[in-house]
C-alpha cells in the first residue's frame, strides 16, 4: 500500500473561514489557582488559603479548603485555547508542528484580547475558533485566529485574535552569550492600585513586576492545558527542535507573557476592570530561560467619568483608562510592548 503524503496546512493552504469544532470546559477551583501556579502569581486572590482539606484530618476547622472566587483574565487563552492544530485537521490538512515530515512551528508574533465579563469556578465555556485573515508584511506572512468564548448562559465571556508567524524573511534569532545584569530602575512611586477618586496625569507610572524564567516552568507552562493535547516537540519543551527555528532556542510562550503583564495590572488595577477591557501584546525579541525580565508601564489616557447604562434602578459612572507597558530583560533589550485599556467603575 502506497503512504499518502501529508497535505500541510502551510501559508498557501490556510484560508480566512476555515474552523475547528467548538470545544466545552468546565473551569474547577483547582484550575483557577494551578493557572496562576504555573504563571507565577503569589497572589493570595488566586491561590488556596493555607486552610486546605486534608482526608486525614476532616474534622479539623483549619482544614476547611478556601479557593478563588475568579480566574485571571489571561486564563481565557487555557480554557479557550487557540487549538490550530484541531482547525487544520477539520479541514482535512496537518499542522505544521505535528507534520511527521515537515514539523516546524508557526511563532507568536501579537495577541489583542477582549473581555466582556469575568469568569468563576463552576462556569462551562464554549469556544469556537477559526482563521480571520492572513497576511504578508515586509516578506514575513502571518495568519491571525480568531477564538470567542460564551459561557452556560449564552453571555460572551471573551474574545481573542492570536496572529502566528508562518513564514519569517529575517535570518534566524540568535541566542545570546552573555545573560547581562541591566535592570530599569522602578519608578521613583510605586503604586499599590489607581482609585476611582484619584485624578491621575498622563505619564504617571504604574507599580512594575519583574519575572525569571526558567525552562522547568515554561515546562509546566506548556503541559497545564484544559483541552486539547499536549505536542511533545516544540519551541517551548524541545531544546534541539528550538534551536532549529525561527527563534533560534527555546522561549517563553506568547500566552505566557501576556500572563505576566495580567499580574502586573492587577498589581495596579482591580480585577473588575478588565470586564470591556481589552490587551494587545506584540512580541519583539525572544524571551528566553534564564532571562530576567520587567514590566513596567505608564498611563497613557485618563478618560472623563461617563455615564454608564442604569441597573436595577442605579446609575454609575465609567472611567476608561489605557497604559502603555514594555517588557525588558536584564540586557535592556526591549522583549515585548503591550497596550491595555481598563474600565473603572465609580459611583
Amino acid at each position: 500500500m502506497i503512504e499518502q503524503p501529508e497535505r500541510l496546512w502551510d501559508y498557501d493552504a490556510v484560508e480566512p473561514g476555515q474552523s475547528g469544532s467548538p470545544i466545552v470546559v468546565t473551569i474547577t477551583k483547582e484550575d483557577i489557582s494551578w493557572f496562576a501556579l504555573v504563571a507565577q502569581n503569589i497572589s493570595s486572590h488566586f491561590r488556596p488559603s493555607d486552610r486546605c482539606e486534608d482526608e486525614e484530618w476532616p474534622s479539623q476547622e483549619w482544614h476547611t479548603q478556601e479557593w478563588p472566587p475568579s480566574a485571571m483574565p489571561t486564563m481565557v487563552l487555557t480554557y479557550a485555547p487557540l487549538l490550530q492544530e484541531e482547525i487544520a485537521e477539520a479541514n482535512g490538512f496537518v499542522a505544521l508542528e505535528w507534520s511527521s515530515t515537515a514539523r516546524r512551528q508557526t511563532p507568536f508574533a501579537k495577541c489583542e484580547i477582549r473581555w466582556s465579563r469575568g469568569v468563576m469556578a463552576g462556569d462551562t465555556i464554549t469556544s469556537t475558533r477559526r482563521v480571520l485573515e492572513k497576511y504578508t508584511r515586509r516578506g514575513s506572512r502571518f495568519v491571525t485566529f480568531r477564538v470567542e468564548a460564551t459561557n452556560q448562559d449564552g453571555e460572551e465571556v471573551a474574545q481573542y485574535d492570536y496572529t502566528c508567524i508562518f513564514d519569517y524573511a529575517k535570518d534566524r534569532k540568535a541566542t545570546p552569550e552573555e545573560k547581562g545584569k541591566n535592570r530599569p530602575s522602578p519608578p521613583s512611586t510605586q503604586r499599590t492600585r489607581y482609585s476611582w477618586e484619584a485624578i491621575r496625569e498622563v505619564g504617571d507610572p504604574l507599580s512594575l513586576l519583574r519575572i525569571q524564567a526558567s525552562q522547568e516552568n515554561i515546562n509546566e507552562k506548556d503541559a497545564f492545558r484544559l483541552a486539547g493535547r499536549q505536542n511533545p516537540i516544540n519551541i517551548y519543551n524541545d531544546e534541539e527542535f528550538a534551536r532549529q527555528s525561527i527563534l533560534g532556542g527555546p522561549v517563553v510562550s506568547g500566552p505566557a507573557a501576556m500572563s505576566y503583564v495580567d499580574q502586573m495590572l492587577l498589581q495596579n488595577f482591580t480585577l473588575g476592570s478588565f470586564h470591556g477591557g481589552r490587551l494587545l501584546l506584540r512580541a519583539i525579541e525572544p524571551f528566553r530561560p534564564g532571562d530576567t525580565v520587567t514590566f513596567q508601564g505608564e498611563v497613557t489616557f485618563w478618560g472623563e467619568p461617563t455615564a454608564t447604562q442604569p441597573w436595577e434602578g442605579f446609575e454609575s459612572s465609567q472611567r476608561v483608562i489605557e497604559c502603555r507597558i514594555k517588557g525588558i530583560n536584564q540586557r535592556g533589550d526591549l522583549v515585548n510592548v503591550s497596550d491595555a485599556t481598563l474600565i473603572l467603575l465609580g459611583p
